[in-house]
């Protein structure tokens, strides 16, 4: 198999293509394959971690970002509203992939495609 269906996060061979991307059903990595040949020399960054937001900006751990959203939380009475700003984020690799605190509900985790660069 080519090397542009071969995930680069979990090496699995099922790759699929989604449009303009690849997607890997075992773990859910989504990669633009002409970006993964391009890197290929710099295998050495594997740890790294590229998190996008909505609209596809790049996050790094510090920024602060707007949800986009309304978001209900288990256990309250009332969801977080849309245009909350959650300042400070973390980073993390799995499903919920930023970690925060945000301000009336505490810590939590959120899904990089409920927020936007803010």
């Amino acid at each position: 198999m080519s090397e542009s269906t071969q995930c680069p996060r979990c090496n699995s061979l099922y790759g699929y293509p989604t449009g303009t991307s690849m997607m890997c059903p075992e773990c859910g990595h989504e990669w633009n394959p002409e970006e993964v040949s391009e890197s290929v020399s710099s295998a050495g960054d594997a740890d790294s971690l590229l998190v996008k937001d909505a609209n596809g900006n790049v996050l790094n751990d510090g920024d602060t970002v707007i949800l986009i959203k309304d978001l209900p939380v288990k256990g309250a009475s009332k969801p977080i509203k849309a245009g909350t700003k959650v300042k400070n984020i973390k980073l993390t690799d799995g499903d919920h992939n930023i970690d925060c605190k945000v301000d009336g509900f505490g810590a939590m985790a959120l899904k990089s495609i409920y927020v936007r660069k803010g």
